[in-house]
């Protein structure tokens, strides 16, 4: 699944192509996505109208229409954006297609159906923004994504702290590939008691957070299975995973095989020498 850093690629990658743009017509396909998609609404808020902004909150992509409209997309699984020609042939899986002034189409294409597709009116867009990520915690980078923050909130959690770094309602986004890297930089088991870190701890596993997830955009994302960035680029930060996927092989820090653990249902990386 892609997870911020791969979001994040993607809202840049497709930002410079859509702002400024009109859409011109709309196509949709007629299987479902984790919902139906609204094929009236979109044809209603889009066609004839500028493309304005183009933002990211957690893992979805914003789409900001001059009329005050938010067309909101989730990835899903295997859900991705890319441009072909106008009257290119549809792949298998395309579900949505936005034809733009210059000639191009954005494409929302997702073999597994697992995404999601919502457009907001201009009438109820910020209400309906609110209520869609109401129950979704700050953002990493931002400033109440403190240690402190951190640090109150789990003061009597005994969850696992990996479990609560994938937890979308405390931080969003981080996900399982960068919580297992953000802990290994942090050296800090993730099986340990959230609430049994310190202020010191945390203020570290915070910047871990932070670096990791800064690396991991700047290299365009992890493609371990299917994500390409809208230009249909790998990411390449998979090549810098020191725990993630690495069972049995030696620590690149102490040459400790890497050993795996099952958290909250998903697989979770570390070396046990390392790690605290």
């Amino acid at each position: 699944m892609p997870e911020l850093p791969e979001v994040e690629v993607m809202r840049r990658s497709i930002r410079p192509h859509l702002l400024g743009r009109r859409v011109v017509a709309v196509a949709c396909g007629a299987k479902k996505l984790r919902q139906p998609i609204p094929d009236e609404d979109l044809h209603r808020e889009l066609l004839g109208r500028l493309i304005v902004e183009v933002g990211r909150r957690a893992k979805y992509l914003q789409i900001q229409i001059d009329s005050g409209a938010m067309l909101v997309i989730h990835l899903g699984m295997t859900g991705n954006l890319s441009f072909s020609p106008s009257g290119a042939p549809l792949a298998k899986h395309d579900h949505l297609r936005l034809a733009l002034d210059n000639g191009s189409e954005l494409r929302y294409s997702d073999s597994r159906r697992f995404g999601l597709i919502r457009m907001l009116d201009p009438a109820t867009a910020a209400e309906a923004e609110s209520r869609i990520f109401a129950d979704i915690g700050p953002e990493p980078f931002n400033r109440g994504c403190s240690a402190r923050y951190f640090h109150q909130l789990a003061a009597t959690r005994r969850v696992a702290v990996k479990v609560l770094l994938m937890d979308s309602r405390v931080v969003a986004g981080v996900g399982n590939i960068y919580a297992s890297e953000s802990l290994f930089r942090a050296a800090v088991l993730p099986q340990r008691p959230a609430g049994s870190l310190s202020l010191r701890e945390w203020t570290r596993l915070v910047a871990c957070i932070r670096e990791v997830l800064g690396e991991a955009i700047d290299c365009g994302g992890s493609t371990i299975a299917s994500f390409l960035n809208a230009d249909r680029e790998k990411g390449y930060f998979q090549m810098n995973f020191h725990v993630y996927g690495r069972e049995g092989q030696p620590c690149p820090k102490c040459g400790a095989p890497i050993k795996k653990v099952v958290l909250g249902g998903r697989s979770s990386f570390f070396c046990p020498t390392c790690q605290r």
